[in-house]
C-alpha cells in the first residue's frame, strides 16, 4: 500500500523558520520542526528552508518524492521595505502632449520615504514615443549610468492600451535589467496609484528574484519534484514564477498564513481570527467562509495591493503589566521579550520565593511603571500568560501552559500590592489587556456587519490562550483556541489554496464580458497547478466603479478527505441549532446535497415580518454559511435554468438605488457556489448557468437566496 503523500508548509519568520508536514488526504498534522532563520548564510533564508524540510522529512519518515505540495511564506519583502533594503528603480514615463504632463509628475515618487530619513531610490526618465527603439535605448543607458537596477514603464491608459509599455520594455530587453510594466501589476485605472504600486513592486524585485532562484535550486537539489509555491498577502498561494513577476504580493503575507490555517484547518465560516504572539495580536475577519481583503497601505500610501484587512494590537502573551496608585493601569505595549526578561510563571517555585514587586522602564524613554518581580534568583516579568495560567485558561499541552500553582505564585506578590487576591489580580490583568483587543473586535464586527450570534473567535499563535478565552468571556461570543495553535501559520501555508484575482474596469459590463473575466481567473489558477475540477470563482460586479472582480481559488489536487469522524444527523442538527440560538425541536431540514444540509427555523415578532434564518452545515458538522433570512428551494440541473429565473425574478428588488438581484448561493455536489457579488439579474443567471454546464441533468441543486433591501 502506498504511503500517504504530504503537504509541507514553511513559515520564514524574523527569528525562526517553522515547518509542518500535513497528510495530503486527511489534512492531519504529521510533524513540525523549528530552525533559526538563516539570514546571514550565503544562501540566505533558502538554507533555513532546506534545513527545515530535511529535518521534517526525517522526523516523519518521508522521502522527498512523498511531497505533493510545498509552499513557504516569507517576511522578506515586508522587511526589505521596512528596512529600506531595496533596489534603485528606473521609472520610464511615456507620453507626448498633454499626457506627458501627467507622467512627468510621477518623478515625485523619489520623495517616498522608506524609513525615517531614507527615501525610495528612484530615477525618472521620459520617453515621448515608446515605439522609437533608439530613444528608449538612449534613456535606458542614461538610467544605467545613474545606478538603476530595475525598470518600470508607465503610460496613461495603459490598462486599455498596453502596447506602449510593452514596446518600451521590449526595446530595453537587451540590457538585461529586471522589468515591470505598470499594467501588468494591476488593471485598475488611476495612473498615480497604479504606477506607485508597480514602482514598489520593482524596488523589491531584484532581491526577491535572487532569493527565489536560490530556494528553487535548493529544493530541487533536495529531490522535491512538487512545484514550489509562495504565500500571498490575500491568503492564497502562487507559483514561484508568479512571485518572480509580482513579488509585491508577498508583502504583508505573514498574517495571511495564520488566517489560512484557521480557514482551512478550523473550517471557520463566520468569525474573527486572532493570532497572538509574544508582543502583539493580529486580528482579521472571516466572513461567509472568506477572508476579508482590502487595498493595503504601503509606504504610507494606499496601493492596488490586495491584502488581508489585519488590525494589530500591541498586546500578546508576553505583554508586561503596568501598575500605579495601587491598581493595574494597563498592559503592554512592551513585552518580556523586548525587556529581555523571563516570564515569572515559567520560573520554579524556589526562584519565586520571597519575590518582591518593583517597577522598571523596559527601554530608555518608557514610563517606569512596568511591574517585575525581584528575587534572589534574578528579575522576572509579570505577563498576560502568567495571568491566564493562574486562572486555568491555558489548557494542558498548550505551547504557553505552565504549572498553575507556579503561575499563582507569580501573581501573588502583585496581588498583595494591589490589595486583593490572586484570582482578582489575574482577572484585572487580562481585563486590561483584552480591553484593547475588544475595541478592535467591536470595530471589525461593525465594519463587516458580522452576525455575533454566528461568529466565533478563533485564537492562534503561541500566546492564543492569553487573549482569546478571556475575550470570549468579555464579549459573550463563542471562542476557541485552534488546534496546534503554535504552528497555525505554517499549517496555513501547507493548506492554502492557489488564488488569483482579476480586476477589470468594464463600464456597463455585459454577461459575456463578466463571464470572460471569470474564465480568465479560472485559467490563471489552473495554469498555476490547481485541479480544474475543483476551482471555485467568486464574482463581484460593482456598478458604481464599473469594476468586475473575479477571485478564483483551487487546490493543487482534489482532496478526498477520509476523515475519521463525520457528524451524524443529530450532531449536525445540534450545530445548526446552536448557531441559530434556537431549540433543536424548532429547527428543520430544508434541503441538502451529499455534502451539505440546509437547516432553518422561523422567528416571529409582532412588529416585524416573519424571518426565516438559515444555516448550511457540512458533513463534519461545521456551519459553512449563515443567512438571517433566506429562501431555499431544491431542483435539478436540468430544471435549474427555469427555476432560478423564476426565483431571481421574484426576489429581485427595484427602487431608487436601481435593480438589486438577490444574493444567490448554489449547493452543487461538494461545493457552495457563491454568486452573491452580482447585483444584475441577467449576469447572475448567466453565471449560475456556467456553474451548471458540466453537471449531470439529474443532479440535485439547492438554491439559497437572500433578498436585498
Amino acid at each position: 500500500m502506498a504511503r500517504p503523500r504530504i503537504r509541507v508548509g514553511i513559515d520564514v519568520g524574523g527569528t525562526f523558520t517553522d515547518a509542518v508536514a500535513v497528510d495530503a488526504t486527511t489534512l492531519e498534522l504529521l510533524g513540525q520542526v523549528k530552525v533559526p532563520t538563516s539570514h546571514r548564510h550565503e544562501d540566505g533564508v533558502a538554507h533555513g528552508i532546506v534545513e527545515a524540510l530535511g529535518r521534517l522529512l526525517e522526523q516523519t519518515g518521508r522521502a522527498p518524492a512523498d511531497v505533493t505540495f510545498l509552499a513557504h511564506g516569507t517576511t522578506q519583502a515586508t522587511n526589505a521595505l521596512l528596512e529600506g533594503d531595496v533596489a534603485t528603480v528606473g521609472l520610464i514615463g511615456i507620453g507626448s502632449g498633454p499626457s506627458a504632463v501627467f507622467t512627468r509628475r510621477l518623478a515625485s515618487f523619489a520623495k517616498l520615504e522608506l524609513t525615517p530619513g531614507k527615501r525610495l531610490p528612484l530615477v525618472y526618465a521620459h520617453v515621448s514615443d515608446p515605439h522609437d527603439a533608439a530613444e528608449v535605448r538612449r534613456v535606458v543607458e542614461q538610467l544605467q549610468e545613474q545606478g538603476v537596477q530595475v525598470l518600470v514603464a508607465s503610460q496613461p491608459f495603459s490598462v486599455d492600451r498596453p502596447e506602449g509599455e510593452r514596446a518600451a520594455l521590449d526595446a530595453a530587453g537587451p540590457y538585461g535589467l529586471p522589468m515591470t510594466a505598470a499594467h501588468e501589476i494591476t488593471s485598475l485605472y488611476g495612473l498615480h496609484k497604479r504606477t506607485r504600486t508597480a514602482v514598489v513592486n520593482a524596488a523589491i524585485l531584484p532581491r526577491m528574484l535572487a532569493t527565489a532562484d536560490l530556494v528553487d535550486a535548493s529544493i530541487t537539489r533536495a529531490g522535491v519534484t512538487a512545484p514550489l509555491m509562495v504565500m500571498r498577502c490575500d491568503g492564497g498561494v502562487m507559483t514561484l514564477d508568479e512571485m518572480r513577476r509580482r513579488p509585491l504580493l508577498t508583502v504583508l503575507s505573514g498574517p495571511a498564513a495564520g488566517v489560512a490555517g484557521a480557514l482551512m484547518g478550523e473550517r471557520v465560516s463566520e468569525g474573527v481570527f486572532l493570532e497572538t504572539g509574544g508582543t502583539s495580536t493580529d486580528i482579521s475577519v472571516v466572513r461567509s467562509g472568506k477572508v476579508a481583503v482590502r487595498h493595503a497601505t504601503v509606504l504610507g500610501k494606499t496601493s492596488y495591493l490586495n491584502a488581508l484587512d489585519v488590525r494589530t494590537v500591541g498586546v500578546g502573551g508576553g505583554s508586561m503589566v503596568r501598575i500605579g496608585d495601587g491598581r493595574v493601569t494597563g498592559v503592554g505595549p512592551r513585552s518580556a521579550h523586548i525587556a529581555g526578561l523571563p516570564y515569572a510563571c515559567f520560573a520554579s517555585p524556589e526562584q519565586l520565593r520571597d519575590a518582591t514587586v518593583d517597577t522598571v522602564r523596559p527601554l530608555d524613554g518608557d514610563p517606569a511603571d512596568y511591574a517585575v518581580l525581584d528575587t534572589t534568583e534574578g528579575r522576572f516579568a509579570v505577563t498576560m500568560t502568567c495571568a491566564a495560567n493562574a486562572l486555568g485558561r491555558v489548557p494542558e499541552g498548550d505551547f504557553a501552559h505552565c504549572d498553575p500553582e507556579t503561575a499563582r505564585a507569580a501573581i501573588a506578590p502583585l496581588a498583595a500590592v494591589l490589595g486583593t487576591d490572586v484570582a482578582i489580580a489575574a482577572t484585572r490583568i487580562l481585563d486590561a489587556g483584552v480591553a484593547q483587543v475588544r475595541t478592535v473586535l467591536d470595530a471589525l464586527i461593525r465594519d463587516y456587519r458580522l452576525d455575533k450570534d454566528a461568529a466565533v473567535l478563533v485564537g492562534g499563535g503561541g500566546g492564543a490562550a492569553s487573549v482569546t478565552p478571556h475575550l470570549a468571556r468579555a464579549s459573550g461570543m463563542e471562542g476557541r483556541i485552534a488546534r496546534h495553535n503554535e504552528v497555525i501559520s505554517p499549517i496555513g501555508v501547507a493548506l492554502a489554496l492557489v488564488r488569483e484575482q482579476v480586476d477589470r474596469i468594464v463600464p456597463g459590463a455585459t454577461q459575456e464580458q463578466i463571464l470572460a473575466v471569470r474564465a480568465e481567473a479560472e485559467r490563471a489558477v489552473v495554469a498555476q497547478g490547481a485541479a480544474a475540477e475543483g476551482v471555485e470563482v467568486e464574482i463581484t460586479v460593482d456598478p458604481q466603479t464599473n469594476t468586475v472582480r473575479a477571485v478564483a481559488t483551487g487546490a493543487t489536487e482534489l482532496r478526498a478527505q477520509d476523515r475519521a469522524h463525520r457528524a451524524d444527523d443529530t450532531e449536525r442538527l445540534r450545530a445548526a441549532a446552536a448557531s441559530l440560538k434556537a431549540d433543536p425541536a424548532v429547527v428543520h431540514v430544508l434541503a441538502g446535497t451529499a455534502a451539505h444540509t440546509v437547516y432553518g427555523t422561523e422567528t416571529r415578532h409582532r412588529l416585524r415580518p416573519t424571518r426565516r434564518p438559515v444555516r448550511i452545515v457540512d458533513m463534519d458538522g461545521v456551519v459553512r454559511h449563515h443567512a438571517a433570512d433566506a429562501r431555499v428551494e431544491t431542483t435539478t440541473v436540468a430544471s435549474a435554468p427555469e427555476v432560478l429565473a423564476r426565483l431571481v425574478g421574484e426576489s429581485t428588488s427595484y427602487g431608487d438605488g436601481g435593480v438589486r438581484a438577490p444574493a444567490l448561493r448554489l449547493l452543487l455536489g461538494s461545493r457552495i457556489a457563491d454568486l452573491s457579488g452580482v447585483l444584475d439579474p441577467q449576469p447572475l443567471l448567466a453565471l449560475a448557468h456556467s456553474e451548471l454546464r458540466t453537471r449531470a441533468a439529474d443532479e440535485p441543486v439547492v438554491a439559497v437566496l437572500e433578498a436585498r433591501s
